[in-house]
């Protein structure tokens, strides 16, 4: 299956004030996941025992803490990938000024 990086389809999650998250959960062991953060939102912040993720930023450009809710921001922008470990904290805050596209790719089920 063939998918762009601006609409990797599948369905729609949540679809809120803050953002729009599209799953495609057309693999078995994979999910390939889409957020669409609107501008000066942020997402809530979590993380994931026993689950690792790929973030793959499309476009715009904002911040993202990994590791632990106290850390340091690191900016990310369009072309960006993130490695984020089993359990990691993580968070993505949108500072630019267009709506921030980065998706993502986990295994399993979504568990937030």
């Amino acid at each position: 299956m063939k998918v762009h990086a601006h609409d990797v389809g599948g369905e729609v999650i949540k679809d809120t004030d803050v953002y729009k998250i599209k799953d495609n959960k057309f693999l078995n062991n994979l999910v390939l996941s889409s957020t669409v953060l609107y501008r000066d939102m942020a997402t809530r912040g979590h993380r994931h025992p026993g689950q690792e993720e790929v973030y793959i930023f499309v476009q715009g450009s904002g911040k993202m803490v990994v590791g632990n809710e106290d850390d340091e921001p690191f900016d990310v922008s369009g072309g960006d990938i993130v490695l984020i470990p089993d359990g990691a904290f993580h968070k993505v805050i949108n500072s630019g000024w267009m709506n921030l596209i980065f998706n993502c790719v986990f295994d399993g089920k979504r568990n937030h």
